[in-house]
């Protein structure tokens, strides 16, 4: 299957509004998880869904095909992401690796506005685990790793933990039958937000590092 026809200029699609529109929307629809690994994605449905072109829409896949979310391969059609468990740990242990040296960044360059961003998150996290509120504690724990991301400023950083995939490899290998939230997480999120605090560079890599490998564990990598 040809992701783009041969009439359309993939510059001048890309440049449009709705190009843009259905790019955001198929992208964040592939990282809700609503969508199983290996699912077929058919034009049909995607055009109608997005309002988009045929044209636009394979500009759209190629582009998602480029930076991994789905493949396109011949007599398969293009589907949603599928890892082996070695493409899984590679990417959750750059994750590891990324996402620490933010935390050390932020350590170092968080204002005083996103610390006090990031205690408002960490409290209401608290409050949400005490209600049973699964959905609000994972809504807070996103928020919680954005913030530290931004409060990092740094754009090298940022642009690599962007790009990995490990919202999907989470998806895929997530333990349904383990405890959410797992027993100890709020406490991890709580010695981030100190070492930043304290703005302790060497604390913070080391809180962070613990937090993401210990979740790392927690999937079902087998």
């Amino acid at each position: 299957m040809a992701l783009i026809d041969d009439k359309d200029d993939p510059a001048d699609v890309r440049s449009g509004t709705r190009y843009i529109q259905a790019y955001e929307g198929l992208r964040t629809l592939l990282l809700s998880g609503s969508i199983e690994p290996n699912t077929r994605l058919t034009e049909a449905d995607l055009t109608a869904k997005f309002n988009v072109s045929r044209g636009t829409l394979r500009s759209v896949l190629s582009r998602l095909v480029q930076e991994g979310y789905i493949t396109s391969e011949v007599n398969r059609g293009v589907r949603t992401r599928s890892f082996s468990v070695e493409e899984a740990a590679d990417i959750l242990e750059a994750r590891e690796t990324l996402e620490s040296a933010l935390a050390g960044k932020a350590a170092e360059r968080a204002t005083e506005a996103e610390i006090d961003q990031l205690r408002l998150i960490a409290e209401a996290m608290a409050v949400a685990q005490d209600r049973g509120d699964e959905k609000e504690y994972t809504r807070g724990n996103r928020r919680f790793h954005q913030q530290i991301k931004e409060a990092a400023h740094q754009q090298t950083l940022a642009r690599a933990y962007d790009g990995l995939l490990y919202p999907l490899v989470m998806r895929q290998y997530r333990n349904l039958s383990a405890p959410h939230p797992r027993h100890g997480s709020l406490e991890e999120h709580q010695a981030i937000l100190l070492a930043i605090i304290t703005r302790n560079p060497e604390a913070a890599v080391a809180a962070m590092r613990l937090h993401v490998s210990t979740a790392r564990r927690m999937l079902l990598l087998q």
